[in-house]
């Protein structure tokens, strides 16, 4: 039996557990309030923060630091390669630590995983980065040769979902046809097939608005707004992605107050709820195209999938292409769990990250 501590650092939270194989013995989720966080200039300032943290809470709870054989953290913004497992290496540290390709909370899985696992004398690894680009060739076409589509989403609860929606489906992953809408802080609709994330919204950017962040918008109407002069490059950036969607209309980040208020009767929250499902099943839909009309099932997951009304606002809409599975919330830290068993079972390869020259 392997003990294995995994790590998902959030925006304002952090989720780890200690598993035995994929069985877990302990789980912790330590929020953080904005006045905590407040204090560091770079969200890769909150490593020490953040390790000093869980390190106290394994001692706290009794866990045997000499028993753990590995350490696995979320993958953050790297450069763009395939899924599966990396060790953590001086390159990826460096990339993370410069933010050369963004800041982002989950870059803290692997300085984090590092710290500890440095300070334990184990590897540290990191799975599915959300920057993992298997996109197909004609998906990357934006239509401006100077903006090229990537890949770029929740693709560690995506795969984890797929490969579990498929099982239920009698199939493997690797022969699934799967349309996966992950709706959480960010929102990701995948088309899956054969094994591969083909095409997929990019969480900032495009696709449909979410808590803070808007979406696609007219690239048009866009242009103009950022030539007004009523915004700095960085308040423009602030808009689309942290101060926009639901937050912007509402001004509200919990999406249970705005069911909350849908309910009472509130108009404006029960449009800003009902464009939310349209524009998800929208891009549901987009999906079904991209795999030619032959889906297996549409699968809903993440935090808002908890939200029976807001599923079915969706599901009312795409039920005509297949069958839906719902797995509300996310699988993240058993998703991270599974991939360090099959490392130090020697069941699954890693691979090297190496930085662009």
């Amino acid at each position: 039996m392997a003990l294995g501590l995994v790590i998902d650092p959030g925006s304002t939270s952090t989720k780890f557990g200690v598993f035995e194989d994929e069985k877990p013995i302990l789980a912790k989720t330590i929020n953080h309030s904005q006045e905590e966080l407040a204090s560091f200039n770079r969200i890769i300032d909150q490593c020490s923060f953040r390790s000093e943290i869980v390190l106290r809470i394994l001692h706290e709870s009794k866990i045997d630091l000499r028993k753990i054989q590995g350490v696995i953290g979320i993958g953050g913004l790297l450069k763009a390669g395939n899924s599966g497992v990396y060790e953590v290496n001086d390159d990826m540290i460096d990339d993370l630590s410069i933010g050369r390709y963004g800041e982002h909370a989950a870059n803290l899985g692997a300085l984090i995983s590092r710290n500890i696992a440095q300070m334990i004398g184990v590897k540290a690894y990191i799975a599915d980065p959300i920057t993992t680009d298997e996109m197909q060739e004609v998906a990357r076409l934006s239509g401006l040769p100077e903006i090229r589509r990537e890949g770029r989403a929740h693709t560690l609860n995506q795969k984890s979902i797929a490969a579990r929606a498929s099982k239920k489906l009698g199939k493997s992953y690797d022969e699934s046809r799967l349309i996966v809408a992950h709706l959480g802080g960010g929102i990701s609709i995948v088309a899956h097939l054969n094994g591969k994330m083909i095409d997929t919204n990019s969480a900032r950017g495009e696709g449909p608005f979410c808590v803070d962040r808007t979406g696609g918008l007219n690239s048009w109407e866009l242009a103009k707004l950022c030539f007004s002069g009523k915004f700095t490059k960085e308040q423009m950036l602030s808009r689309i992605n942290g101060d926009g969607g639901i937050v912007a209309y509402l001004g509200t980040r919990d999406f249970r107050e705005v069911i909350r208020l849908k309910v009472e009767g509130d108009q404006k929250a029960g449009i800003v709820f009902d464009a939310l499902a349209y524009q998800v099943a929208k891009e549901i839909g987009a999906m079904a195209a991209v795999l030619e009309g032959k889906v297996d099932a549409v699968v809903i997951t993440g935090g808002m999938a908890n939200s029976e009304m807001l599923v079915k606002a969706i599901l009312d809409r795409v039920s005509f292409i297949g069958p839906s599975l719902v797995y509300p919330g996310e699988n993240e830290l058993e998703a991270l769990a599974a991939y360090l068993s099959e490392v130090l079972s020697g069941k699954r390869s890693v691979e090297q990250y190496s930085r662009e020259v």
